[in-house]
This record gives structure tokens, C-alpha cells and sequence, in this order.
């Protein structure tokens, strides 16, 4: 291998990168893109869910239900209704996904017997919202039931005392206030470099066909490993320099938690850039097309890391052969010491798992990626 031709490789795809365009493109504008749009967009905290509410006894405990929901962050209540037609209309058209009906005798029930009972609707076409708000509702009404009958006792000369045999008394840890951004924000990190590497990479190899000149560099000198190496290093800086965009973004703009160590997380993501630029030229050697190419190392580097990572869905809830075929997906590791550099500030020693095996990934990758360009033209 000489570096001379390495470094003549590497300045002329360096040229293409400045004069393309759609290169440059891909490059600078789509990090920024999936860091905002998904950082704002994708949320798993479900808060403010639209609430309508009939109150067939109009009491002065009814009312002070009805202000509990107002007043709780996880409903917002759209209007009261006046028959349950109403409250059906407002389902069906989604101006509401949550309808609470107080029946007659809620008040009556709380004083005499210490119970009462509300009907909860609920529009479950999403089920994980309906699920939530139906929790949220339960625990507005549990709380507001406590409260009137500790009110009644107390007017009747009673006392209240309380014994709980075993109390849960929760300390979160690693994402305290349990925000979803902490927990997407690294996920999107890995899903930007899976996208941006592979993107630039598939086009290498397809451009030269398309222009015609694989016919000039197939005449040169040039070995495959040194026309790899020189194709890829650009892209590599390219690389490198978004993840310190998106490391910037989320640390600063989202202000996700980063506890962890810069040197670990430049070295893991080098490593997961290494398998996603040898997967792109991969596809780009295999098909002349760089409209196929691309599409092809979308679909083989994005949809794994976005499905089967543990960025989108936790991963032992998966059926037991989607699991083992995760260990197939290099971004399944990158995404597990992404969470465990930002969240937990994890050490090396509690890394070496997932880094070996992106370390092995990567250079299995780097093999087939030699392996595949040939000096042909067939």
C-alpha cells in the first residue's frame, strides 16, 4: 500500500464532495434536519390530552373534580357537554380523546359510603395514549376522592389514621425527571451518523460508472484497499465533524446529560462510522446506480438502527428471533453506549462488551468492503 496514491484518492473525492452539491447537502443538512425535527417531534411524554366532561349532578364536589382534570399538566379540558350525544360527537370528530361523565349521585356516594364512581371514555385508536390516560384519570379521581373523605370525617369529629404495611418510595435514577428528550436525543445521534455515512458512501463507487470515468481508474495503479481508503477518509472526517454538531445540539440546545467520557464516545462513534461507510460502499460497488445505491444502504443502515437498536422500541420486549437477529445490527451496540455514556456516564470497564463487538463488527465490514471492488469492468 502506498500513501501517495491514498492521498490522491482522497484529494479528488475531497473535490467532489465541494463541487457536489447533493453531497454537501447530505453532509451539513441533514444532521441539523433529524436533530430538530425529531428532537421536537418525537416525544414519549403524553401530556395536555384533550378532555371533555359531562356532569349530570353539578354539585359542588362534581366541580371540584372537574377543576382537579383542569388543573392536572396531563389533560386539557375542552368544554363541558350537555348530553351524552355530545359527548359522543366530540369523540368522533377528535375534539376530545378522553370524556369524563359524573353521574347524579358522585356526592351522595362519597358522603354515605365513601366510594364514587366516574365513567372515563376513552378514544383508543392510539392505544398507548388511551392506556396513559386512563391511568392519569384514575389517579385524579383516586386523589380527589382521598381528599372528600378525609373532609367528611374530619366535619363529623372523626380522625384518620392510616397504617401502610409496605411503602414504595421511588428514587429515579440515570434520567430523573423522566424526560423522553433524554432518552430519543442519543438515539437520533446514532440514526444522523447510520444516514450521513451511508448516504455519502453508496455514491462513491456508482458515481465513477455513472460519469464513465471507471474505465480511467481501473487503468492507474491504484490497489482496492488504497482506493477504498482513499474513497472513505473524506467521508470520515465528514462524519466526525456531525457528530460533534449533534453532540453540540444535544448537549447544549436540548440539554440532554452528557456524563460520560468525549474520548469513549469519539472512539465507539468512529467505529460505528466505519461500519456505515464500508456498508454504503459495499452497495455502491455492487450497484452501478447511485439512485439504487442509495436506497439500497438506506433500507440496510437506517431502518435496522431505527427498528432494531433499542432507539424506537426496547428490545427484550421483542418476539425471541427479532432479539437474536438484533446482534446482527451494528447499531443496536452504538445506541447501548450512547444511552450509557449520556445517562449513565458509564467507564470503559462497563463498555467493553459493546465496544468489542462494534470493534469486531467494523472490522468485518472494512474486509468485505476490500473485498468487493475488482479491477474489472464485467
Amino acid at each position: 500500500m502506498r500513501w501517495r496514491r491514498v492521498k490522491a484518492i482522497v484529494v479528488k473525492e475531497s473535490l467532489q464532495i465541494v463541487r457536489d452539491p447533493r453531497s454537501l447537502m447530505i453532509a451539513l443538512l441533514i444532521p441539523l434536519l433529524q436533530m430538530f425535527l425529531l428532537g421536537y417531534g418525537v416525544s414519549l411524554d403524553v401530556k395536555h390530552i384533550p378532555l371533555c366532561a359531562y356532569d349530570r349532578e353539578g354539585s359542588q364536589e362534581s366541580q371540584g373534580l372537574l377543576r382537579r382534570f383542569a388543573a392536572s399538566p396531563y389533560f386539557a379540558l375542552q368544554g363541558l357537554a350537555g348530553s351524552y350525544a355530545e359527548i359522543g360527537r366530540s369523540l368522533d370528530t377528535g375534539r376530545c380523546r378522553v370524556a369524563i361523565v359524573i353521574p347524579a349521585g358522585f356526592s351522595k356516594g362519597l358522603a354515605d359510603a365513601g366510594e364514587g364512581v366516574v365513567q372515563a371514555l376513552l378514544d383508543a385508536t392510539d392505544t398507548n395514549t388511551a392506556n396513559l390516560a386512563a391511568n392519569y384519570a384514575r389517579a385524579v379521581v383516586a386523589g380527589y376522592s382521598a381528599d372528600v373523605q378525609l373532609d367528611v370525617i374530619q366535619q363529623r369529629g372523626g380522625s384518620v389514621q392510616t397504617l401502610t404495611p409496605v411503602e414504595v418510595r421511588a428514587r429515579v435514577w440515570f434520567n430523573e425527571d423522566l424526560v423522553s428528550r433524554n432518552f430519543i436525543i442519543p438515539g437520533v445521534v446514532a440514526l444522523v451518523m447510520a444516514i450521513v455515512g451511508s448516504q455519502l458512501s453508496s455514491l462513491t463507487i456508482a458515481r465513477e460508472w455513472e460519469r464513465g470515468t471507471m474505465e480511467l481508474l481501473v487503468s492507474t495503479p491504484v490497489e482496492p484497499m488504497e482506493l477504498m481508503l482513499g474513497k472513505l477518509l473524506p467521508y470520515f472526517v465528514v462524519g466526525m465533524v456531525d457528530a460533534c454538531i449533534c453532540l453540540a445540539l444535544a448537549v447544549f440546545w436540548f440539554e440532554v446529560p452528557f456524563r460520560g467520557m468525549l474520548a469513549a464516545l469519539f472512539f465507539t462513534t468512529g467505529l460505528f462510522l466505519t461500519v456505515v461507510l464500508c456498508i454504503g460502499y459495499y452497495v455502491s460497488v455492487s450497484i452501478r446506480s447511485q439512485v439504487g445505491a442509495s436506497q439500497v444502504a438506506l433500507v440496510l443502515t437506517m431502518l435496522p438502527t431505527t427498528l432494531l437498536s433499542g432507539f424506537s422500541f426496547p428490545i427484550d420486549q421483542m418476539p425471541a428471533a427479532v432479539q437474536a437477529f438484533t446482534y446482527l445490527v451494528s447499531g443496536r451496540y452504538y445506541v447501548t453506549i450512547l444511552k450509557a455514556l449520556f445517562l449513565k456516564g458509564a467507564p470503559w470497564g462497563e463498555l467493553v462488551l459493546p465496544i468489542f463487538c462494534l470493534a469486531l463488527y467494523a472490522m468485518v465490514m472494512v474486509v468485505l468492503a476490500a473485498r468487493a471492488f475488482r479491477k474489472t469492468l464485467d
